[in-house]
C-alpha cells in the first residue's frame, strides 16, 4: 500500500526528520494543535527524535512481530489519556532518518496491546511511503 507523506520538521543538520502521513495529517495536526499541553508534549517528543536520543516513556519501538518492523509510537500523557501516534521509521535516499507520523490512536486504556492496537501497528508496518 503506497502512501504519500510530507515533511513537518527536520534536525538542524538535516540527518533526521519528522514527516506526516498525507491521509491522516489533518487529524494528527488537529490533535497536536489542540492546546498548549499537546503542543509542548509534541515538541518534547520531536526534540528527542531529532536529536537521536532515547526515551521509551515518550517514544519507543512497537516491534510486536515481523509485520511491525520499524513501527514506533509517540506517547502522549502516559498514565493519563495515554494517546499514541503510531509512526514508521524509514531512511530516505539522502541518508536522512525519517519518522513518519502515520495514525493517531487516542485513549489507550491498557498496558498490554489489544487486538485493535496490534492491527493498527501491523497496518502501519505495511505502509510503503513516497518521501516528498
Amino acid at each position: 500500500m503506497k502512501r504519500k507523506c510530507f515533511k513537518l520538521i527536520s534536525s538542524h543538520d538535516g540527518k533526521r526528520a519528522i514527516y506526516l502521513d498525507e491521509e491522516n495529517s489533518e487529524e494528527i495536526l488537529a490533535y497536536i494543535k489542540r492546546d498548549t499541553r499537546h503542543q509542548n508534549k509534541f515538541r518534547d517528543i520531536s526534540n528527542i527524535i531529532l536529536e537521536g536520543l532515547r526515551n521509551p516513556n515518550l517514544y519507543d519501538k512497537e516491534d510486536i512481530d515481523s509485520k511491525s518492523k520499524r513501527v514506533t509510537a509517540m506517547k502522549f500523557f502516559k498514565g493519563q489519556e495515554n494517546d499514541r501516534i503510531y509512526c514508521k521509521e524509514v531512511h530516505a535516499g539522502s541518508g536522512t532518518h525519517v519518522v513518519i507520523a502515520a495514525i493517531l490512536y487516542e485513549k489507550k486504556k491498557t498496558t498490554k496491546l489489544t487486538q485493535k492496537q496490534k492491527n493498527i501497528i501491523q497496518k502501519v508496518g505495511g505502509f510503503i511511503y513516497e518521501i516528498q
